[in-house]
């Protein structure tokens, strides 16, 4: 192999972790190299053999061996659930990243386990093919979560559509009375965590509250296989599941690749996918909602790393834009990034009627329900906006499509270079 792997000190919520490995040390795939002195973190692990090159305030780097195998050195088994997850620097897979030792430590026994599988942005298949493969790794780790939590209930939320999915949960829960499935419509952003909470207690929390206040812990579909590969076969948090898809050689469809070895570089992932199809307009790593543009040589795989998007070359319009910024979506320093690309003049920067500040952060109040745009419609109209781009959810992007074109404002969403790229069905009116 000896290709050069990076792990970022940071791949969590909380305080960067510190190096436990020193230049020139040979590791071995599992082995911890770095882990929180101090506050909130998560121990990072090597996720193949070799030799530490260069340790920086950033990250480490290692020179893998030649010649790897899928074995590693086992974790230390805790007591508890909770401690056993901290030993295999487990965070919540979705994206988010935050610690899952602290979830498992939430005292519920009156509460719900909430499996997040709706897997909702588009183009991303590897959690539901996680499912179609091994739907028993799933409900091990819900069974984990249970018994950490004391919760004597959990549900799976998952999106109708993905049937075959659906089935082999069903296989395999015939014998569990206290996992239920919960099916959501195809829609952006239903596995939000307030969304989804929504739609299975009928509760919308409050922009800054958490899960726990609805007595529930909300854990993604893959974090809860790594805690069980935790617990059962004392596996750290070393491999990656992860979504490609976009301008490739091989096709549009998307490929999905389990088991991707944390620190791994974004471009021998696509050439594993097949390479990219000619010039191409971004890489995005995450979602097509979600994810932002990166340079292919500095993008790695890390914990939080979801798909890598090919997108086409970027549509140029050279004259007035509008940006209306949504919780739910791309923040403006994405949307600005995008109408630098496209070469236009930005005459007016809005926010969605329907968010928040939280913490110096964008929450949208009740995410996939919108109240309606028309009115900053009407602002872009006067500010000389010649068309709008937006980053809106799907029911927000709904309204705007209701009132915009009608005042003679074409609108772009964030998104739409990412679905032309593959052919996917735009985010406009719902059906």
């Amino acid at each position: 192999m000896n290709k050069l792997f990076e792990f970022p000190l940071k791949m969590h919520v909380g305080v960067p972790c510190e190096a436990v490995v020193k230049i020139n040390e040979k590791v071995k795939r599992g082995q911890c190299i770095a882990e929180p002195k101090m506050g909130l973190g998560a121990k990072i692990h090597s996720s193949v053999n070799g030799i530490v090159k260069n340790i920086t305030k950033d990250e480490i780097i290692i020179k893998a061996d030649e010649i790897q195998d899928s074995d590693y050195v086992k974790i230390k088994k805790s007591n508890s659930i909770a401690d056993t997850v901290y030993e295999a620097g487990i965070v919540g897979a979705g994206g988010a990243g935050f610690p899952t030792y602290i979830k498992l430590k939430s005292n519920i026994p009156n509460g719900f386990i909430i499996a997040n599988c709706i897997e909702c942005e588009p183009l991303l298949n590897h959690n539901i093919t996680l499912i179609e493969k091994n739907p028993e790794i799933i409900i091990k780790g819900i069974k984990y979560a249970m018994e950490a939590t004391k919760a004597k209930k959990a549900y799976i939320g998952i999106k109708a559509k993905n049937k075959k999915a659906i089935k082999a949960l069903e296989n395999s829960l015939k014998d569990e009375e206290n996992i239920e499935i919960k099916e959501f419509q195809d829609i952006y952003p239903m596995g939000e965590e307030r969304a989804l909470i929504n739609g299975i207690l009928g509760t919308w929390l409050e922009p800054d509250e958490l899960p726990i206040k609805a007595n529930s812990v909300v854990l993604n579909g893959e974090t809860l296989a790594n805690i069980a590969y935790a617990i059962d076969y004392c596996k750290p948090f070393i491999d990656k599941d992860i979504s490609v898809s976009g301008k490739l050689k091989s096709g549009k469809d998307t490929k999905v690749f389990l088991k991707v070895p944390i620190g791994m570089k974004i471009s021998d992932l696509i050439e594993k996918a097949g390479g990219i199809d000619g010039d191409y307009g971004e890489i995005i790593i995450g979602g097509p909602y979600t994810g932002k543009s990166y340079n292919l040589e500095d993008s790695i795989v890390t914990k939080t790393s979801g798909g890598a998007i090919v997108t086409m070359e970027i549509p140029k319009f050279k004259g007035n834009l509008g940006l209306l910024v949504c919780a739910c979506g791309a923040n403006e320093d994405r949307l600005r990034d995008l109408a630098s690309k496209m070469e236009s003049n930005v005459v007016k920067v809005l926010e969605c009627k329907n968010v928040n500040y939280i913490k110096n952060s964008l929450k949208c109040k009740t995410p996939g329900h919108c109240p309606g745009q028309a009115a900053l419609v009407l602002q872009f109209k006067k500010a000389g906006a010649e068309r709008i781009l937006i980053s809106n959810c799907c029911d927000c992007t709904n309204t705007v499509m209701n009132c915009a074109p009608k005042l003679g404002l074409p609108v772009y969403h964030h998104t739409d270079h990412v679905f032309r790229t593959v052919n996917h069905k735009l985010t406009r009116r719902l059906e």
